[in-house]
């Protein structure tokens, strides 16, 4: 312990035993960070004395807090991006944490990532206040507003090198969601250095919330209003939200202070704010409020109308890889929703589930698909190669380098995808350098000094379960989470309800199938998946004389095996059913009931066949 630790302690008990209780019930500036040293104190049970490491949740529990705000994080990621290039140059990092205070994104420099990790500025850093006491996610969520926790301002003295501003995001019932930090190892010392970066936070905030609300809003009625004409379109002030009926089924924060007058406005009719019917205001550009004190200037968003079935129409290129089961059209219809978006894609199956069929279809159905799509195999290439594949070489810039210069595989999907397949065999010293491609969007070749600008979209694939590789410290936890945007899972073929679609589909009209033969490829159990099932078929083709493939033309593996045996029966389908219905389909219900995690839920989910009702 240093001695400006010693001192801090030392500032920070005697605030606390001279500290009052009316800066205690009204917090304002420097009364909110005593306030806080209170609750440390008094209702958390935190000793000053005590310096605390900072604590990073296990994979495993980071992976559930990062699914529970799953949808969040897919609209915010956009603002967060456009938000880390305005700090960056400045030495900031950017979290995202969730409502326990758990860093659930992270864009920083990847070369402080060591020192970033250590002062908890990193994924999975716990930063609620009863846990690590004043700082300044967990206090905004104590006090649900935007705040500077500066240096001193800290409870425990560990952390009294940083600077950190937070401003926490409600949807658009008024529930606290999240929280945006941002944050520096060092600083100036005066307060007001962080002014500015208070105030990109809140801009960036505001404009996750607007596109939060619009989003879960989409099938609503949405008014944008503002007071100034040339900015209700681009940046409208207020966002209201309305059923069919007229009545208020969300507003961001800004119309909620607007409304400050009615505690509990979801639900009013529209009439109640505006004067006129619903079929006008909808459609007019000015609207005054009820009372006549204020005018707006307003755009009306309508509704989206959702597909009476799925709610989400499929290209045709992901259509194209299923026959109609469940589970694999859940996953492409979640794939569809992604195909617009910039978050890279994780795709997880086992060997020859078809992982790189799903990539190229992605590629050919997104707005990329007029660029190149570049695939790799991580485990193919040699690691000795693999460096200058991915990342191209200077003339001569190491030994058997060639006489010109080389593009690497990164470079050459400039505009379209890169599909990285069997990332988990990648070695750690190229994960380094991918992460940096990932975060800085640009790649250095080797031999060169200056890096170059890559616009790509990166799609990966294992047959690995990353976690585990993460546990066993041969992949960067980092570097997972980075392409983890989003995660669609390949069911393996044994689990398929479409085999026979597949089957007839790989024929393409070659070959008839006899019912003996037919009945061996739906029992067995496809341990090599697609892949295995194409070479069958392919054997099969080969083998059979009259145009009919018999049972004796199947590959030996087929014909001598136990029928394979589904892992579960349907009275356990049927029970869980009923567990599901009972409370509406609501998961974390049912979990809780169950006395299982929400992921052992969504696995026992896959493994019984069991499709979710499309959200509307």
């Amino acid at each position: 312990m240093n001695l400006s630790q010693r001192e801090h302690i030392a500032n920070v008990v005697a605030s606390v035993e001279q500290a009052t209780t009316a800066q205690v019930l009204n917090p304002q500036g420097s009364d909110a960070v005593q306030a806080s040293w209170l609750r440390c104190v008094n209702h958390h049970g935190l000793d000053p004395s005590r310096l605390q490491e900072a604590r990073i949740l296990p994979a495993g529990q980071l992976r559930e807090h990062r699914q529970q705000l799953e949808e969040l994080r897919f609209v915010a990621q956009p603002g967060l991006d456009k938000l880390y290039q305005q700090i960056a140059p400045a030495g900031y990092i950017l979290l995202l944490a969730d409502a326990q205070g758990v860093a659930v994104d992270y864009l920083g420099d990847v070369d402080a990532e060591i020192s970033l990790r250590r002062a908890g500025l990193f994924l999975g850093a716990q930063w609620s206040e009863a846990l690590s006491g004043t700082c300044a996610v967990g206090t905004a969520l104590a006090t649900r507003q935007a705040i500077t926790i500066h240096q001193t301002d800290h409870f425990d003295a560990t952390h009294i090198p940083l600077t950190c501003s937070a401003v926490p995001l409600f949807d658009s019932q008024g529930d606290l969601q999240a929280v945006l930090d941002i944050s520096a190892l060092t600083s100036p010392q005066p307060r007001t250095s962080q002014h500015l970066v208070m105030q990109l936070a809140q801009q960036q905030a505001q404009k996750i919330e607007n596109a939060w609300l619009l989003h879960r809003h989409r099938h609503d009625w949405v008014l944008k209003l503002s007071r100034n004409p040339a900015w209700h379109d681009i940046e409208p002030e207020l966002l209201l939200a309305f059923d069919a009926h007229g009545r208020l089924t969300g507003l961001n924060p800004a119309a909620r202070h607007w409304l400050k007058a009615h505690p509990q406005p979801l639900g009013l009719p529209l009439s109640a704010l505006f004067p006129g019917p619903m079929e006008q205001l909808l459609y007019t550009q000015q609207l005054e409020d009820i009372n006549g004190q204020q005018r707006f200037y307003a755009q009306t968003i309508h509704p989206v109308r959702p597909t009476p079935t799925t709610g989400v129409t499929l290209s045709p290129e992901l259509a194209a890889l299923s026959g109609g089961d469940p589970q694999l059209d859940q996953q492409l219809r979640r794939a569809t929703r992604l195909l617009d978006s910039s978050l890279h894609v994780l795709v997880q199956g086992e060997t020859g589930s078809g992982k790189e069929y799903f990539a190229r279809a992605f590629h050919q159905a997104s707005p990329r698909c007029k660029g190149p799509f570049v695939a790799v195999n991580c485990a193919a290439i040699p690691a000795s190669l693999l460096e200058s594949e991915l990342f191209g070489h200077l003339p001569g810039s190491f030994s058997g380098a060639a006489s010109k210069a080389r593009r690497g595989l990164i470079q050459a999907a400039e505009g379209g995808t890169l599909f990285l397949d069997e990332i988990g065999d990648m070695p750690l010293e190229m994960q380094t350098r991918l992460l940096r491609v990932l975060s800085e969007q640009e790649v250095t070749p080797i031999g060169a000094r200056q890096p170059q600008k890559v616009d790509i979209r990166v799609l990966s694939a294992s047959h690995h379960p990353l976690a585990q590789r993460v546990a066993d410290g041969l992949f960067r936890e980092d570097l997972l989470y980075r392409l983890q945007g989003a995660c669609v899972h390949l069911p393996p073929l044994r689990e398929r309800k479409d085999i026979n679609w597949l089957i007839e589909r790989m024929l393409a009209g070659r070959a008839q199938l006899s019912d003996r033969a037919r009945q061996a490829l739906v029992n067995y159990r496809w341990p090599g998946n697609l892949r295995e099932l194409n070479h069958a078929l392919q054997y099969a083709l080969a083998m059979c004389e009259s145009g009919v493939i018999e049972w004796d033309d199947l590959p030996d593996t087929l014909r001598f095996v136990a029928p394979f045996q589904p892992p579960a029966s349907d009275d356990q389908h049927q029970a869980l059913l009923r567990q599901l219905r009972a409370v509406h389909w609501n998961i974390s219900a049912a979990a809780r009931q169950l006395g299982i995690s929400r992921m052992t839920l969504y696995r026992r989910l896959q493994r019984l066949g069991i499709q979710l009702p499309e959200r509307q």
